[in-house]
């Protein structure tokens, strides 16, 4: 099946402060043992949301605000997702609904992950992503438009023009973007090569 060709992406918007926001803040590591992906969503950030009897902290967090619920564009700061390699922190912000990050800087195998799961990462310099999310602060039902092929940020009518490397860019909008599914979709080509290898056989 071919893969979704991600152009454009419009959403309301959640911003998180603070810079080297690391995976295990993101993603818990008691959370890694699970099986599959599903349901990673519920724990994201989960200890900097909830206490021991899984009660909302009293410090006020920007996933326990209701205003923010349903924002699907995160808004960061530099060097987010840095830390462990871990794959389950792209993986808990998408299935918590996040569909593109807008930040500062990202930490290169965050980063990569993110785009796998056809989850862009754009960059903005800082005082942009401050005025963005001043923005979505006073008014969270704020429509923030991401055009991915334009490499363009687009918030109350004021547009941002975003970092990104050419080639995630390219994969994004011509739906390259998960290696594994390009494979799989030529398998037929995989199977050719493999036959045309000496020392290699499929049984």
């Amino acid at each position: 099946m071919p893969l979704t060709k991600i152009s454009n992406i419009i959403g309301r918007g959640i911003h998180l402060p603070g810079d080297d926001i690391d995976t295990d803040r993101i993603i818990p590591a008691r959370y890694l043992k699970c099986v599959t992906f599903d349901g990673l969503g519920e724990f994201a950030f989960h200890d900097e949301r909830f206490d021991e009897e899984g009660q909302k902290k009293a410090k006020p967090h920007p996933m326990n605000d209701e205003r923010f619920k349903g924002a699907s564009i995160l808004l960061v700061d530099s060097n987010f997702g840095c830390g462990s390699s871990r794959e389950h922190a792209p993986q808990s912000l998408y299935r918590y609904g996040i569909r593109a990050v807008v930040g500062v800087s990202f930490a290169e195998i965050f980063f990569g992950n993110s785009i796998q799961l056809g989850m862009p990462c754009l960059t903005l310099a800082k005082e942009d992503i401050q005025q963005i999310a001043k923005a979505v602060d006073q008014n969270p039902a704020t429509l923030i438009e991401i055009d991915i092929a334009a490499s363009t940020v687009t918030c109350e009518g004021e547009v941002f023009k975003a970092g990104q490397p050419e080639g995630v860019r390219s994969s994004l909008v011509e739906g390259r973007w998960d290696p594994i599914g390009e494979l799989l979709e030529n398998s037929e080509g995989v199977d050719t090569v493999i036959s045309a290898l000496p020392y290699m056989s499929r049984g």
